[in-house]
């Protein structure tokens, strides 16, 4: 699908919600609709369409997928979010958009990608210092993901860290601390 596609559908989705009522005959005519992607692929230009037509848009940034280390990863996540923002806000030709970090996270478990390393340490230093000061920064953020999934197979290549990207494990007991001091 296009960007100008999508666009396309966004608007469908604006019109026929605007028809549908609430149980008090309220119009759903306004709610914020949009589109989630890779902020590198917002930020390249191929989704001004998408952009525009959208009332939300989602970036999903991931530093352990760009191969980086403990020490850069919360540059690398702000850096990415912040370039994505910036195309969004040109691209609207405004500052009023709703804006949130569609999924984010770090492995606990798996093999290494580059210079990233999966670990309760480093899952910990990603919450901290990159998830905590965006949220103190007064973006929304959704962690990918909230529970390990075992059931996920290994990804193609090398990558085994699919199962280990929750913040409690598959048993439920929590990671590490999740509380944020801003």
């Amino acid at each position: 699908m296009t960007a100008s596609d999508l666009a396309s559908r966004i608007q469908t989705v604006k019109d026929l919600i605007a028809d549908i009522k609430d149980s008090e005959g309220n119009s759903y005519a306004g709610t914020p609709v949009g589109f989630v992607d890779s902020w590198n692929v917002l930020v390249d230009g191929a989704a001004h369409p998408a952009i525009a037509a959208s009332d939300i848009v989602f970036a999903n940034a991931f530093s352990y997928w760009q191969g980086q280390t403990k020490a850069n990863s919360t540059f690398s996540f702000f850096d990415d979010i912040m370039q994505a923002l910036q195309t969004i806000q040109t691209d609207k030709g405004e500052t009023d958009i709703t804006f949130w970090v569609g999924e984010t996270g770090w492995p606990t478990d798996g093999s290494a990608f580059e210079a990233s390393v999966p670990s309760v340490e480093n899952a910990a230093h990603f919450w901290q210092d990159a998830i905590c000061a965006m949220r103190g920064w007064g973006v929304n953020v959704i962690v990918f993901e909230a529970f390990d999934e075992s059931w996920k197979p290994d990804t193609s290549g090398t990558s085994d860290v699919e199962k280990y990207w929750g913040v409690w494990d598959s048993d439920y007991q929590l990671k590490y601390d999740l509380t944020c001091n801003f």
